[in-house]
């Protein structure tokens, strides 16, 4: 029983070392992809001083050594797979086997077997897609004990002389299995609830800039001047709880409030290094108060101590600045930079898409470009969350998810034509609905009936884009029960009609008052083909909203009608 304690003792050593770990940048290594080699290197190093510092911190038993050796190897292949559990317990090992005494050989082998274990439990669960609980505690306590059930039975098997191995194991066997499974547990429970930890923070920021996107865009397509501006910097103070913030554009303060409004105020000049560095080399300025320090032009007195300046854009020109600031007193939180970060490149997009709501200009290439920004800004808030967190436990789907993004966003840029085919409008939205239907589960599904001959018909493009998103942002993001869209295109009486229909029944404007994208859609069918043609919505509240594309029935598709039949 003494050595139990003696051995209990040692776990707050592994204690302290889980929490060192769990503070550092390795942790990051921990969110469930794939490890890269650089990753796999640096925890192989912390995990061999591990399996190393549990030799030393061992008991000498009868020429041998009872200690925490395994905790190391085992916990290694758990976490980073049998390549990392065998790479640690071979050097583990081969340590071990340097400090010599008769059982140096069979607690080498063993401590290389134990990783190995670690390993082989990792790649049981990762087939079974239950990578999550590999940091479970009772998996970890339950690997441990089968490994040093293993390490007994080796040191029996190999160390000589035999009589001295049987004395050994009757002394060090239930000491060393109960302290190692315990010691492993607690390492993994303290893994495990850092990263639920992280895990809540992430999702508190997602909170926090959907909150914030949602009381800003508003104001903000209203225009870029001090008076949105004033309204913006109130509420990204009380979002972010940030010292001060303050929006600026090319030339002067539009906005400040916060900590230094004595001094700071609307109407100055830009005169801080970090703000005109932000302004003409386009890119994030950060003095974070401990490498460089905020340093206010205007007094010295001045309670600020760091800031981050984030360029605000429109077409690539700079067009202002978002500045957040926080007090000499208190740390610039890493959450609130990526929220600053993210927040202006989500105020760029709006931006864009402000100046082109107020160019009236019907000329083709504009509207093109306007539809180009009309990509919700909640949606790629959306989908990056939603891959992130797919990432966590389908790798294969977070990539398929990426390309879909990719595929749409490239789509988008590239398309300058004034118009596509049918077929190709139904390719570009099968991206965007991907992501959708991951967002959604099975809240959404998609149905598509669609006339085969009317998939070269010309139509105008970004037609149907704006009317899906419409339907998902006004229709099925507010049901709570199971969401269905169905795009049909048919022939009618000398009419083409594409329909979009949801199953919510919660949009019900007129064209005149909806929004700039399906206006836009609305807009052009008629500029190019007249006023017979364009949308018209139904609503049946609570039943259904349906949306029909009307365009002219094409000679050639008449034609080759009457040849098919």
């Amino acid at each position: 029983m003494y050595l139990v304690f003696e051995l209990l003792q040692q776990t707050a050593v592994i204690i302290v070392i889980a929490y060192l770990f769990s503070k550092s940048p390795a942790m990051d290594y921990l969110s469930g992809a794939k490890l890269q080699r650089r990753q796999l290197l640096v925890l192989y190093i912390i995990f061999s001083l591990f399996s190393i510092l549990g030799t030393y911190t061992g008991l000498p038993i009868q020429g041998a050594i009872a200690n925490t050796r395994a905790i190391g190897a085992v916990l290694a292949g758990l976490i980073g797979g049998p390549v990392l559990g065998l790479s640690v317990g071979l050097t583990a090992g081969l340590h071990r086997f340097s400090l010599g005494g008769f059982t140096a050989f069979s607690c080498g082998v063993s401590t290389t077997v134990e990783g190995l274990i670690g390993g082989l439990v990792y790649l049981y669960l990762v087939r079974r897609k239950k990578p999550e609980q590999l940091f479970h505690p009772f998996v970890a306590f339950s690997t441990t004990l089968i490994a040093e059930v293993l390490q007994m039975s080796i040191i029996l098997a190999l160390a000589r002389p035999f009589g001295d191995a049987v004395a050994l194991v009757k002394v060090i066997a239930v000491p060393m299995v109960c302290a190692n499974s315990v010691g492993a547990a607690l390492f993994i429970s303290m893994i495990r609830d850092q990263k639920r930890v992280r895990d809540k923070v992430g999702a508190r920021f997602s909170s926090k800039a959907f909150t914030v996107a949602d009381r800003t865009l508003g104001i903000l397509s209203q225009g870029f001047s001090s008076e949105t501006a004033r309204e913006m910097v109130e509420i990204i103070r009380q979002e972010t709880g940030v010292g001060a913030v303050a929006i600026t554009d090319r030339r002067e303060i539009l906005a400040f409030s916060g900590i230094g409004a004595d001094h700071h105020h609307a109407g100055n000049p830009v005169v801080t290094k970090w703000s005109k560095e932000a302004l003409l080399e386009n890119r994030v300025v950060f003095a974070n108060g401990y490498d460089e320090h905020f340093q206010c032009p205007l007094a010295e007195t001045c309670p600020i101590g760091s800031v981050l300046v984030v360029p605000l854009q429109v077409d690539q020109e700079v067009v202002g600045t978002i500045s957040l600031y926080e007090p000499k007193t208190k740390l610039f939180l890493n959450i609130n930079r990526s929220f600053g970060e993210g927040l202006a490149t989500l105020y760029s997009h709006q931006l864009l898409r402000s100046r082109f709501e107020e160019q009236k200009s019907l000329l083709v290439q504009s509207e093109l470009k306007l539809l180009q920004a009309q990509v919700n800004p909640h949606f790629l808030f959306n989908a990056l969350n939603t891959i992130m967190a797919i990432v966590r436990k389908d790798a294969d789907q977070a990539r398929e998810l990426l390309m879909q993004l990719s595929n749409f966003f490239r789509t988008n840029l590239k398309r300058k034509r004034d118009t596509v085919t049918l077929e190709e409008e139904l390719a570009h939205i099968s991206s965007y609905l991907e992501i959708e239907k991951a967002r959604f589960g099975e809240r959404l599904t998609v149905n598509q009936e669609i006339d085969p001959a009317l998939l070269t018909l010309q139509i105008p493009v970004f037609t149907l884009q704006p009317l899906i998103e419409n339907a998902i942002k006004h229709g099925i993001a507010d049901l709570l029960d199971h969401g269905q869209i169905w795009v049909r295109a048919y022939r009618q009486l000398g009419l083409v009609v594409i329909e979009v229909e949801d199953n919510a029944g919660h949009y019900s404007k007129p064209i005149d008052t909806q929004g700039l994208g399906m206006r836009l859609v609305d807009q052009r069918i008629k500029n190019i083909y007249g006023n017979e043609y364009g949308l018209i919505v139904d609503c049946e509240p609570q039943q259904k909203t349906l949306v029909q594309v009307r365009l002219p029935l094409s000679e050639e598709l008449i034609n080759d009608s009457c040849v098919n039949h």
